[in-house]
């Protein structure tokens, strides 16, 4: 694994932009960033699939075993919504995506720093953007990258299952045109998959009391949404209950707010201390050493803390309290060219697919962090 510093094309900001990438450029910086890329061998691809897979695997047996015992409190899900998770579990209300966060130097195992389970982003980047780029920069260049046809298949899955339409719903593009180009990415998947598509943005989504059930702004009752929007945030708003009274079926479903949260990552290192791919977790602050603190419904790298050696090195503002988990700060994360790149892998339809690298020149990574493609060679 190393990083490689190449010319950008000159082309580079019209050629994103014709694959949806119009968010490219961050407060005049570049948020995409091809002045440079990480080059992996097929061995360190294969222990990022390998990793990715063991750590999927490790989170869905932990989701049966929180049905199962109830331990919906450590998850800060609210009381009326715990059957309501449960039932989505037990009916195998489908995943379409997620994506894990490692660390990994290409020496070490890669190490998961948080599962991004329910609300993914960075993913027309890695999906398609970066593809594209390789094929510019070299035709007959590999990748680990297989994102975007297993999202098709993934949809074709949800649609043996029920063939209706699929709404697509976030937050206005000028609220938030990561997310919107997101939905709107993934509202395209799925129509190659051949579904039936409607997008509406998020606040006019409506509630028909004598149907009881949600609406478009037709009057359409709406059968299954694809939401980039928290679980954590729809149950404590006004409209949340009638999640629970409705019929829509949700993608991801509502199971995810269990794999959503950090309190995931001391509950696997408890069940799986000798994972190679886990970092030593805990609910309670660790007395010394070297760790991060993270609360566990912060996004995008805020209200984070970083100990080193006992003392506070590193920490990001924002709006998230309530309880944290500590995680061991990992070796692994080491910095190239004075950047710490983390790895988000992707699995689609509970399969290792791909990845995207964001860096930084901070060890915490946020949402202006920098997208850098990557390739692998032998």
């Amino acid at each position: 694994m190393r990083r490689v510093p190449i010319d950008p094309r000159p082309n580079w900001q019209k050629r994103v932009e014709e694959f949806g990438l119009y968010y490219h450029t961050i407060r005049g910086e570049p948020y995409w960033d091809e002045s440079a890329f990480y080059q992996f061998t097929a061995y360190e691809i294969d222990r990022i699939e390998e990793a990715t897979n063991a750590l999927h695997k490790m989170c869905m047996d932990l989701v049966q075993e929180v049905v199962e015992k109830r331990m919906f409190g450590l998850f800060m899900i609210p009381e009326p919504f715990h059957e309501h998770v449960a039932r989505s579990w037990e009916n195998e209300e489908p995943s379409v995506y997620g994506r894990f966060d490692l660390a990994f130097d290409g020496v070490g195992a890669p190490k998961m720093l948080e599962y991004n389970a329910d609300t993914p982003t960075a993913l027309v980047e890695a999906s398609v953007a970066q593809w594209m780029w390789l094929k510019d920069i070299d035709e007959r260049g590999d990748q680990f990258n297989s994102i975007h046809e297993r999202l098709i298949d993934a949809w074709k899955g949800v649609l043996r299952r029920d063939g209706g339409p699929i709404h697509f719903t976030t937050r206005t593009e000028q609220d938030n045109p990561e997310d919107f180009i997101t939905t709107e990415y993934m509202r395209d998947t799925a129509i190659q998959a051949g579904a039936k598509t409607a997008f509406i943005e998020l606040g006019d989504i409506g509630w028909d009391r004598t149907r009881r059930c949600f609406v478009d702004n037709t009057g359409f009752p709406i059968h299954r949404c694809f939401k980039l929007y928290p679980w954590e945030w729809i149950v404590n708003e006004e409209f949340g209950p009638n999640v629970i009274a409705g019929k829509t079926r949700w993608v991801e479903p509502a199971w995810k707010m269990i794999l959503s949260c950090k309190s995931i990552l001391p509950l696997l290192y408890e069940r799986h201390p000798d994972s190679p791919f886990l970092l030593p977790a805990s609910f309670d602050p660790l007395p010394s050493g070297s760790y991060v603190k993270k609360p566990i419904h912060a996004r995008e790298g805020a209200n984070i803390e970083v100990v080193i050696d006992g003392r506070v090195a590193q920490t990001t503002s924002g709006p998230y309290g309530g309880p944290a988990v500590y995680q061991q700060l990992a070796a692994e994360l080491k910095p190239h060219d004075g950047r710490y790149p983390i790895l988000g892998s992707w699995v689609v339809d509970g399969v290792s697919c791909g990845m995207g690298i964001r860096e930084d020149v901070s060890m915490i990574t946020g949402n202006t962090s920098r997208f850098v493609p990557h390739q692998f060679v032998g």
